[in-house]
């Protein structure tokens, strides 16, 4: 059976036919197509696997470990910038190990098409020193998930797979298998390795060290790492993921030429890379994101300059690869800059029209503009575009939360009108913990939830925030005559600069809830808000 699937959608089935129970996920481009195809999927329904969108990636992960730990197969889902919201329960899983198979699945996002950084998720998989699997293609994509799900459960290490943005959003024809029943709970039986108290830590510590051997030898073994020795002893390629794709397409069949070791699974296999090394004059790494591989190989080997990449300058540091640079390294193809037609020329993103943030920001603005000693504080959500122009509301966008955070720290420092402004997922996810922070210290400052019924930024999922904002703020501490409703409308525009100048005066901690679902949102959906918002009140 074949179907033509985007590599997220791949991935995503191949999770389903490896016999996963629960994918526990944070939407964040470019991995949100993964849970949401596992969502939509008649299979999964029948198998009741669990699909529902977490708060923030800390507690997807935690909720995974919990489903492995009684013996299911669980996945976690997330973008790249998300693995640092993680990382806490990420490094510790490492140490304590599994039960059932957990798979880390995490899409990075070179060139930035919709992120804060490039930063490269192979870096954690070495820091935890877990296998870390990266797929060249779609299919690659569906057959790693099988293999990452029975690699998990031989080591008992949760596994990490990194996804690209090209991959996940190209389609390719799949070849799907035979699928796995699901584990039934089998709970642990030294459940000491998960009561990570110093003294259980260092033991577990010691095993995870004493299996990096082993990753090694899985390594040179696994059939996701090949190495072909060509007729030339020139010049020797390590294509790591996707990038083994530019380099076929360049290659073609020409490929008796070239000695290509490709790289998909984690540690490197040593002897291969030895093979190679001593085989060929030159070697050229070739590898989306950062020079992981080639940082190691200068470690190995004492005579640098027999290797290329990008810290040679032989390759770009940052943005994609593509083919055509892949190219121009070989020798093959001679970069041509040709002239954007106008039509294409990229234009910055704005806010949908009719959107409520607008009416907000508009707002914002009137009553900044009279002030002295201020700055907005923005958060990471389709409101982060009231940094842009026209609108230039929001100074600060540092990551998801820090609206809250930096807001109290401009406080604390002086700032006589420190504003935040934060979306009600992102409030959820992580905005909560920093307004604890400014209400123990009542510190002045003023947080716009800008509450849209939605993770609209990424498709407009369900917000876990509906209808429970208002109880949230009370509970955390919020005075309650210091928290605030609007509507963002323009023809509650008067009343809303009233609300925000009063609330600016006020010299401790004030919440102003703006409510207006996204115009994206279906009058189905907005239906199915409004009866959540009845039912909780």
């Amino acid at each position: 059976m074949k179907s033509l699937l985007l590599g997220n959608e791949a991935l995503a089935q191949g999770s389903i036919d490896a016999g996963l129970s629960g994918v526990y996920a944070y939407p964040g481009t470019p991995s949100t197509e993964i849970t949401e195809y596992i969502q939509k999927s008649k299979l999964a329904k029948e198998l009741k696997i669990h699909t529902t969108w977490s708060v923030n990636e800390k507690t997807a992960m935690e909720a995974a470990l919990g489903m492995s730990y009684v013996g299911k197969r669980s996945m976690v889902v997330m973008k790249h910038v998300g693995l640092n919201v993680a990382s806490d329960v990420f490094m510790n899983m490492a140490v304590s190990g599994i039960n059932g198979g957990l798979v880390v699945v995490v899409a990075d996002d070179p060139s930035m098409h919709s992120s804060q950084n490039e930063q490269d998720s192979r870096f954690y998989g070495k820091f935890a020193m877990i296998p870390t699997l990266e797929p060249s293609n779609q299919q690659e994509a569906y057959d790693l998930m099988l293999y990452a799900f029975d690699l998990s459960e031989e080591l008992k290490l949760p596994v990490l797979l990194r996804m690209v943005t090209r991959l996940s959003h190209s389609r390719a024809g799949i070849n799907v298998k035979e699928r796995h029943h699901q584990n039934e709970i089998n709970l642990p039986l030294d459940t000491s390795r998960f009561a990570l108290l110093p003294m259980n830590a260092r033991r577990q510590f010691d095993l995870l060290v004493n299996k990096q051997g082993t990753l090694i030898e899985l390594s040179e073994k696994s059939e996701f790492n090949k190495l072909k020795l060509g007729d030339q002893n020139g010049i020797g390629i390590i294509a790591c993921g996707i990038a083994y794709n530019y380099v076929m397409e360049n290659i073609g069949e020409d490929e008796s030429s070239y000695s290509i070791l490709k790289v998909s699974q984690y540690p490197l296999p040593r002897e291969k890379v030895m093979a190679l090394y001593q085989h060929c004059d030159k070697i050229l790494v070739i590898e989306e994101g950062y020079p992981v591989v080639e940082e190691l190989l200068h470690n190995y080997f004492d005579e640098n300059d027999k290797i290329k990449g990008k810290l040679s300058g032989d390759l770009p540091r940052t943005g994609e690869l593509n083919p055509t640079i892949v190219g121009k390294i070989l020798g093959l193809k001679e970069e041509s800059v040709k002239p954007i037609p106008s039509v294409v020329t990229p234009r910055p993103p704005q806010l949908c029209e009719g959107c409520g943030h607008t009416d907000l920001f508009n707002t914002i603005n009137e009553v900044v503009a009279d002030l002295e000693n201020k700055s907005v504080f923005g958060d990471i959500g389709c409101y982060a575009l009231g940094a842009l122009p026209p609108l230039n509301t929001i100074n600060a966008l540092i990551d998801m939360g820090a609206s809250i955070t930096m807001a109290k720290g401009a406080a604390d420092a002086g700032l006589e009108n420190a504003i935040a402004v934060i979306g009600d997922s992102t409030f959820t996810h992580s905005g909560m913990t920093g307004l604890l922070d400014a209400v123990y210290e009542n510190s002045p400052i003023t947080v716009i939830i800008s509450d849209n019924s939605a993770i609209a930024m990424t498709g407009a999922q369900e917000s876990t925030a509906v209808g429970r904002l208002h109880k949230i703020c009370l509970g955390i501490g919020v005075q309650p005559e210091h928290l605030k409703t609007m509507v963002p409308l323009k023809k509650n525009h008067g009343q809303n600069v009233e609300v925000l100048q009063n609330e600016l005066k006020y010299k401790g901690v004030s919440v102003i809830i703006s409510e207006r679902p996204c115009v994206r949102l279906s009058r189905e959906q907005k239906k199915e808000i409004k009866a959540k918002i009845e039912s909780l009140n």
